[in-house]
């Protein structure tokens, strides 16, 4: 039996509290040694009769460790030490990675309502199990001198629990308390201070008398008021038909929404995610959102719970204090500079956040937005010996880094068509870079050639000397499902296509990199272009440029003027945009049913139209498919046709709605089934944004299933956009 052994244990074992974990086994298990963090792995020299119960036992790693492997090597005669000690951190390797922010643990939440505690009503409590990690760190082993909390030197108490290993604290690097750590403050939009003896106290009674306050808080600001002030903040921000989401303790959202026991157990994780659920009544919060949906979100700092202990009133709607698709806005000069206007007052603190990250957002088990809680992500892959960047797609963007058999993924970055989203994405390249050691290879993009991500890649290939692969944006979501054969199904709003063509309702076959395009839905015009996602009239007379729809149009205020050049558009083929996309087609289904006319949030349309749809019941309409340089197509003009019948028909909007949904999920699971059975292959795949719509989803699982293939849909990455960079990574690989 081995008495004694370097224990090398790589992952994710910074930030994790592990070096005082592996201590206090030593002290269990009667080992004298040392424990060192060496980046991505820790070092362990132990000697003992009871070696091996102390292998098993820090094998196991901590609550927020992931072990990557354990290995164990023979120790020289002589080396044996007295006692057990934490050496000084080396940087060492960096195959694993900082741990996300996490949800405040529930014996912090205790010490802070705990009276005459050292912690008690103190909002920046934590410990080694909870709190932030990646928003403060500035570079890797993770030690208090690398992360803002440097700038807040620990006293004499702090001093002593860090030192003390009985204590759930000992060498937590976020340790701090209101004699040393980090303070509030209130403050008018103007930046002019408040005189308050507590700052979090004084908040909760502004938002309870209606006030709108920005708070900061992990990762960035976020805009709070209570339900009655939501038609107020929506009109400040311009977002009057925008669904918002509320911050609720668990009674409430009980009451307000249904849970699965999956959505409870997500709801109540340590990463706290947005979660969108149902609501018990369709028709209730419509001030919050006027879908049959709500976003909810649980407390996740010790801010948060005291803000709730003052408040009367049982949520708060909270959202983003930033444009959408725009970074999330961190420094209190730029808060001050941009926010008068939109709020009313400021509770904000002095630590520093090195790396802002949004709140993460789920649905139904599938993530909509990865961020907060759940990146930066790191997934094993094996990927061959290249360090491959891949810089994501335009809109709801992240980088993905490759090297050493791992691939991370970086927080939500937004919407790449501006300076200041495009200046997020390089400062996230660059520092997901430095903490992983990164020195690229290989550099993936979107096929677009004007994405400004596209020119950015192109930079970064020349100043590191990395090749450089664009990746069609599809293939990148079936990628970022599986690298296995598949017939893989995409469906979204928009993708540059091989063709040039705008893309979004595709089937392909084959395997990662080679995905072949055998089906996708109709191709038509966009009158327009671009103007034709703002104004989904103008997609339904795209698809259907008929007398009836021009006689619709009139009766809804469309000039002849108007009529007479959409008309043109489409006949000469000026100014149009030609596409296959689901988006668009549910977008046109919307407008024609008179559920929304104008498209003033990303996926507006689609997601009323689900909401209509949600109370209606489907009913089988026929099926038209063509052919079209090899490939089969269903058409999205019969589909809309029958709509139209059936509207003039006098049939409920929310069954024509659900039918619209059904028969247009039909059509694309019979294509991808025809192209399973021709070549043999015995899986689907299923990414893209409209996949987030249930009942398309679970249309396309059950005729998938019913067919006996097997069914894929990724809960790793999102389903949309969110999956592009790691799906380019993951192409990219495979092409060596």
């Amino acid at each position: 039996m081995r008495r004694s052994g370097t224990i090398v244990i790589r992952g994710i074992v910074q930030g994790v509290g592990f070096r005082p974990f592996v201590y206090a086994k030593a002290m269990e298990f009667g080992i004298t040694g040392t424990v060192k963090n060496l980046g991505s792995e820790v070092e362990i020299r132990a000697w003992g009769e009871r070696f091996e119960e102390f292998l098993e036992a820090v094998s196991g790693g901590t609550p927020l460790s992931r072990i990557d492997s354990v290995d164990v090597y023979n120790l020289r005669d002589g080396e044996e030490t007295d006692g057990f000690s934490i050496l000084e951190s080396e940087r060492g390797s960096l195959t694993g990675f900082i741990p996300t922010d996490v949800a405040i643990c529930d014996e912090c939440i205790t010490d802070i309502f705990t009276p005459g505690g050292r912690y008690e009503g103190y909002w920046a409590t934590s410990c080694v199990n909870c709190g932030p990690r990646y928003s403060i760190i500035t570079d890797v082993p993770y030690d208090r001198e690398r992360t803002s909390m440097a700038e807040f030197p620990l006293c004499p108490a702090c001093q002593r629990e860090y030192s003390d290993p009985s204590s759930r604290r000992h060498h937590a690097q976020t340790i701090a308390c209101a004699a040393c750590g980090p303070h509030l403050s209130l403050l008018r939009a103007d930046g002019r201070p408040v005189a308050a003896e507590d700052p979090i106290r004084e908040t909760a009674s502004l938002l309870d008398a209606g006030s709108i306050v920005a708070i900061r808080g992990i990762g960035g600001f976020h805009i709070a008021c209570i339900e009655e002030a939501a038609e107020e903040l929506k009109r400040r921000l311009g977002r009057t038909a925008q669904p918002l989401a509320v911050m609720a303790g668990p009674e409430e959202v009980e009451r307000i929404a249904v849970l699965s026991p999956d959505d409870r157990r997500i709801l109540h994780s340590r990463e706290r995610p947005i979660v969108v659920l149902e609501k018990r009544d369709p028709e209730s919060h419509r001030t919050i959102s006027r879908l049959h949906t709500i976003g909810c979100m649980l407390p996740y700092t010790g801010l948060h719970y005291l803000l709730f202990a003052h408040l009367d009133h049982p949520l708060l709607v909270m959202t983003s204090a930033n444009l959408p698709g725009y970074p999330m806005i961190t420094d209190l000069g730029i808060a001050l500079e941009r926010l008068p206007g939109q709020v009313d007052y400021i509770l904000t603190h002095d630590r520093r956040i090195v790396n802002r990250c949004d709140d993460s957002v789920m649905r139904g088990g599938y993530i909509i937005r990865l961020s907060r809680g759940l990146a930066p992500k790191r997934e094993a892959i094996d990927l061959g010996d290249l360090c491959i960047l891949g810089v994501g797609p335009e809109l709801n963007s992240n980088i993905s880094i490759y090297k050493n058999g791992f691939c991370v993924t970086s927080p939500h970055v937004g919407n790449v068509r501006n300076p200041q989203t495009l200046a997020y994405l390089k400062e996230t390249v660059e520092k997901i870079g430095k903490l992983t050691g990164a020195r690229y290879d290989l550099v993936v993009h979107d096929l677009h050639p004007q994405f400004l991500s596209t020119r950015y890649a192109r930079e970064v290939a020349e100043a590191s000397g990395a090749e450089l692969l664009a990746v069609q944006h599809h293939r990148a979501h079936i990628a970022a499902a599986t690298p296995d054969e598949c017939v893989g199904i995409a469906i979204d709003g928009v993708g540059y296509g091989d063709d040039g063509t705008v893309w979004g309702g595709e089937v392909f076959a084959g395997e990662v990199p080679y995905l072949e395009r055998v089906a996708h839905l109709e191709v038509v015009p966009m009158p327009g272009g671009d103007l034709a996602t703002r104004f989904p009239e103008r997609m339904l007379y795209g698809i259907l440029p008929t007398r009836e729809i021009r006689d619709l149009l009139a009766s809804r205020g469309w000039s002849e003027m108007e009529l007479g050049v959409i008309s043109r558009q489409v006949e000469r083929g000026l100014n149009v945009a030609a596409t296959s996309s689901t988006g668009r087609v549910l977008d046109a289904a919307s407008a024609l049913l008179g559920i929304c006319r104008e498209r003033t949030y990303d996926g507006e349309p689609a997601m009323e139209l689900e909401s209509v749809a949600w109370a209606g019941k489907p009913s089988v309409w026929d099926l038209e498919f063509g052919q079209e340089r090899g490939c089969e197509f269903l058409s999205t003009r019969s589909l809309m046709t029958e709509a139209y019948r059936r509207l003039v028909a006098g049939e409920r909007l929310a069954d024509i709605a659900a039918s619209v949904q059904f028969n247009l999920a039909r059509g694309i699971t019979a294509m991808a089934i025809g192209a399973a059975e021709e070549r043999g292959i015995p899986r689907v795949v299923l990414s893209g944004g409209v996949a987030y719509n249930r009942a398309i989803r679970e249309t396309i699982q059950s005729g998938v299933l019913a067919a006996g293939l097997e069914f894929i849909v990724s809960r790793e990455y999102p389903l949309g956009d969110g999956c592009i960079s790691f799906g380019q990574v993951v192409y990219g690989g495979s092409m060596r």
